[in-house]
């Protein structure tokens, strides 16, 4: 049970910080009383905890100062709160996921707050409308929000993915002609169309940059070729150029894959994500004819370790088959294809980070699925949903960590993780930039 022992004199400026915080985070403007007076943020000490560590859970007592978990006691401790003896873990992160955008108020609101119920904090949105981020302003990269990137549309080719799902919201209303080309969609089919559009690319203020290859090793063969509409991406041979000018630019580059092929020539373009691992979703009838069409290679595995790319899951999909019922075998089938993947890509030392692509999910989903597959450990798994996961999202801010000078971001789960991953569920405590997130 948590208690918190707050001394008298600090109930009020406590109780004033955190409605402050709601718009105010570290390296923000201070939040000031009635007034203009600043109001000192309360200092806070956490006892009693089992905290995340390079060793497993160490008990240690942590304090909160102006938003930043310290070791060292400060001179002043306004209120202590007692843990009660739970673990203590980063927030969780969502590495790939479209759904962090604003199409009515009452839907973002309820998601957010999905969100923050399960833990997950941090997001990556790795195809949006770029319109829709302005309209998503107090809603994230608040301390009561989740903190969010962007990536303002995707690069792919003429009739390329994701032109169908373009398409699909045109007619219904969802999306404009304006989202279109130079909008939800950049289509580069040549070296002279990525000199005219690159400008205007970078004028949208991107978080980071999204590019697409499918059945690139077919580029030539798919590219005019109308079977495949929505089943191709960029030509491969201008992956390297894009990675080249978003460099220059101070810009990661994510690149979806659905093949080894792919994996191949991202990685060799120098790409600095892979989206998805290949065979996620198999061909275009959701099936595997060829196990090796989707099979990584083990040297593009080797050169992804070394060159630090980043891999993200995106996995858990195949769950809708039902191991059990008509579709087990299929099910079979992609399980298999997957912890060979995962395998190789562990051994290999490749950075893994949970994202789930899931529409009406955040990545609980997603996690539950690979705990199922037993390829990893759950101390493992955890620290690629908790540390690995926010810090590839922002890999600028002391996030993901539970160290002295880490922002106060943590969860207090009810029992030991490691033990039992289930536990990750049982979210006690939730805490965002140093303030008490009251969940729904």
């Amino acid at each position: 049970m948590l208690r918190v022992q707050p001394r008298r004199s600090a109930i009020l400026v406590a109780v004033t910080v955190f409605a402050a915080c709601a718009t105010a985070r570290q390296g923000d403007s201070q939040p000031t009383a009635p007034g203009g007076a600043l109001v000192r943020s309360p200092t806070l000490q956490l006892i009693n905890g089992r905290w995340l560590s390079s060793r497993g859970f160490d008990s240690r007592v942590v304090y909160i100062v102006n938003g930043i978990l310290r070791d060292i006691r400060p001179a002043v401790v306004d209120s202590t709160i007692d843990l009660g003896g739970g673990f203590v873990v980063p927030p969780f992160g969502e590495a790939h996921n479209h759904n962090v955008d604003f199409t009515n108020p009452r839907r973002t609101d309820s998601l957010i707050s999905r969100y923050l119920h399960d833990g997950v904090f941090y997001a990556k949105n790795s195809a949006n409308v770029p319109r829709g981020r302005d309209s998503l302003a107090g809603r994230v990269n608040v301390p009561t929000g989740v903190d969010a990137i962007f990536s303002h549309g995707v690069l792919t080719a003429s009739e390329g993915h994701p032109t169908g799902l373009y398409r699909r919201n045109l007619a219904r209303g969802g999306m404009t002609e304006a989202d279109g080309d130079g909008g939800f969609l950049w289509l580069i089919d040549s070296l002279p169309d990525l000199n005219r559009k690159w400008p205007r690319i970078l004028a949208g203020r991107p978080d980071f940059i999204k590019t697409i290859l499918i059945h690139s090793e077919e580029f030539a063969r798919r590219r005019s070729d109308t079977a495949f509409f929505n089943w191709k991406g960029l030509n491969p041979a201008l992956l390297a150029e894009i990675v080249r000018r978003s460099h220059a630019a101070g810009l990661r580059v994510s690149t979806h894959v659905e093949t080894a092929a792919d994996f191949h020539n991202a990685v060799r373009a120098g790409v600095d994500e892979i989206n998805h691992i290949p065979g996620f979703r198999g061909d275009e009838r959701a099936q595997l004819p060829d196990l090796r069409t989707f099979e990584i290679a083990a040297e593009d595995a080797r050169l992804a370790a070394r060159q630090g790319v980043v891999v993200v899951t995106t996995l858990g999909g195949v769950s809708r088959f039902d191991p059990r019922g008509a579709d087990s075998l299929r099910r079979q089938r992609f399980d298999s294809l997957n912890r060979r993947n995962l395998r190789l890509l562990r051994d290999s030392g490749v950075r893994l980070a949970v994202g789930s692509d899931e529409y009406r999910d955040d990545s609980v989903g997603e996690v539950r699925y690979l705990a199922g597959l037993g390829v990893f450990d759950n101390l493992t798994l955890l620290r690629m949903w908790s540390e690995v996961t926010p810090r590839v999202i922002f890999p600028n801010r002391r996030v993901g960590c539970l160290a002295d000078g880490c922002e106060a971001s943590f969860l207090l789960l009810g029992g030991d993780p490691a033990a039992d991953f289930s536990r990750t569920a049982n979210i006690r405590l939730r805490v965002k930039d140093g303030c008490i997130i009251r969940a729904q």
